[in-house]
């Protein structure tokens, strides 16, 4: 088949996919970075500012909370989701009919809605009548007993567990799959040679699937820093922004006091701050699979 045919078919194939991301993710960016040099209330006229509304949120310390509080998710995400999912990953990797029920039940949460997730971790943390209280005291430990979402020292640890829970499944069936794509000839050969268990595990197999690992890595970073759902609907940034996400923060800047060039410029930042992640991430794990 002729090459250049082929490579025109690719592009045809791929252009509606590429048009559409384009037009509903790539030009919004732009244009909110657009907007973030006005002071722009949504309607009427935007009046340019230049830098003024970044110079506003590096001097505002609700901007620092917002970060501080995302590095935490950020840390929660990438050193708790996927270490579960791997693990998990590597119990459940075969198919029989119980590991796909297992499976099935893992993922069920990244079915559900945010909402209806936030809801349930909601009466779990509640302090007189949630699960977790109760069950510290039929244990008998009543001084574990916590305002878990109420108190400012620990409701953004609290956030943790359905933040891990969420998504999960997600991770849970990348890995999966990454094992699945391993050649039986590999495993074979590992066997023959005597490699079981975890030296299997960190000589063969993570090797294999480390590009795997990096998307995935990757997409723990961009959500984690994008994360905004669950927490509005259990805290909305609170007590006392003891919760506040940056993208919390860009919501209630936005939309509270009709700052629209200025939460343009919050989510600017965000990218940005995404971006840098991101990149350190591909270096950190570059290096590593090179060692």
């Amino acid at each position: 088949m002729n090459a250049a045919y082929v490579r025109r078919f690719v592009f045809m194939s791929l252009a509606p996919a590429i048009l559409v991301y384009a037009l509903f993710v790539f030009v919004p960016v732009l244009w909110s970075g657009y907007y973030s040099f006005f002071d722009w209330k949504g309607i009427g006229t935007a009046k340019f500012i230049g830098l003024k509304n970044y110079v506003e949120i590096i001097h505002d310390p609700i901007f620092w909370t917002s970060l501080k509080n995302n590095l935490i998710f950020l840390v929660v995400a990438v050193l708790g989701q996927l270490p579960v999912a791997l693990i998990l990953a590597i119990l459940l990797h075969k198919s029989n009919a119980l590991q796909r029920f297992i499976r099935s039940a893992v993922f069920v949460p990244m079915v559900m809605s945010s909402v209806v997730i936030g809801m349930i971790w909601q009466y779990i943390y509640h302090p007189q009548i949630g699960i977790l209280n109760l069950l510290l005291e039929k244990l008998g430990l009543e001084s574990w007993k916590l305002q878990w979402l109420s108190d400012p020292k620990i409701a953004i640890f609290a956030l943790a567990p359905p933040l891990i829970w969420s998504f999960v499944g997600l991770y849970l069936i990348i890995f999966i799959s990454a094992f699945q794509n391993i050649p039986g000839e590999i495993h074979d050969a590992t066997q023959i040679d005597g490699a079981e268990g975890a030296r299997k595990l960190f000589s063969v197999t993570l090797p294999m699937m480390w590009s795997t690992v990096q998307i995935a890595i990757i997409l723990c970073i961009s959500g984690s820093l994008k994360s905004f759902d669950l927490v509005y609907v259990m805290t909305k940034g609170g007590p006392a922004h003891a919760t506040e996400l940056l993208a919390t923060y860009m919501y209630n800047s936005t939309f509270s006091s009709y700052r629209y060039g200025f939460g343009s410029a919050i989510s600017t930042t965000i990218v940005l701050i995404s971006l840098i992640f991101i990149g350190i991430s591909q270096w950190a794990t570059s290096r590593k699979s090179k060692v």
